[in-house]
């Protein structure tokens, strides 16, 4: 080969490889579980007067299972457990808070055109049932109600089956205080909202491959 060939051959080379690993990398698994651990923060006015949680309270875990209909847009199927506790100036409790969503799934990544190849900006919301269950002698105090829940994911594909992710969401309680039937002591009960935000894996089940 002529020495005034290899140059070409080697710059041709890097673009052919760069390419193919960019289509990679925008490539969408059309079933992924996704498991998430982080914290969580609910919402004072889900306590009654005088009560109230920590700012900042763990576990959060998330588990969830995600179908991609084509590259933009899917479903996903998860559940979500909370554990938060008494602020240090509130009487003492300790809650569960757990819940399911069925939820619309949106890749906004090419609308926004400007990530790099590994990263990815998924929107995802859908309606759910929350169950709230205080710890030790406040059993009593369950309650269940309808949620809607919002969040925003933002991925980076470390290679072709497996991502970190966090996420940031809330779970909007469609309930209020009002609604205790029969009314409660308020100790543990807790109707109301919660704050999210989780790190984790979204590991691919199909293998990599484009949905259209």
């Amino acid at each position: 080969m002529k020495p005034s060939l290899k140059p070409l051959l080697i710059f041709l080379i890097t673009v052919l490889m760069s390419l193919n690993g960019y289509g990679q990398f925008k490539a969408t698994s059309k079933w992924k579980a996704l498991v998430a651990l982080g914290f969580n923060y609910p919402t004072t006015d889900g306590f009654v007067d005088g009560t109230f949680a920590q700012s900042i309270n763990f576990p959060t875990v998330n588990i969830g299972i995600q179908h991609m209909f084509k590259r933009s847009y899917g479903v996903k199927l998860d559940y979500g457990f909370n554990r938060f506790k008494n602020d240090s100036e509130s009487p003492e409790f300790k809650v569960n808070y757990s819940r399911i969503n069925a939820q619309f799934v949106f890749d906004a990544t090419e609308t926004l055109g400007f990530l790099p190849p590994r990263m990815r900006t998924i929107l995802h919301a859908g309606p759910g049932f929350s169950f709230v269950t205080p710890l030790g002698n406040l059993g009593d105090n369950k309650q269940s109600y309808l949620n809607l829940l919002g969040g925003l994911e933002l991925h980076y594909a470390i290679n072709e089956k497996v991502s970190i992710y966090t996420d940031i969401a809330y779970i909007y309680g469609l309930t209020s205080l009002d609604d205790y039937d029969p009314v409660l002591d308020g100790l543990g009960a807790f109707n109301g909202s919660v704050f999210n935000i989780t790190l984790g894996l979204a590991i691919s089940l199909s293998g990599c491959q484009y949905c259209d």
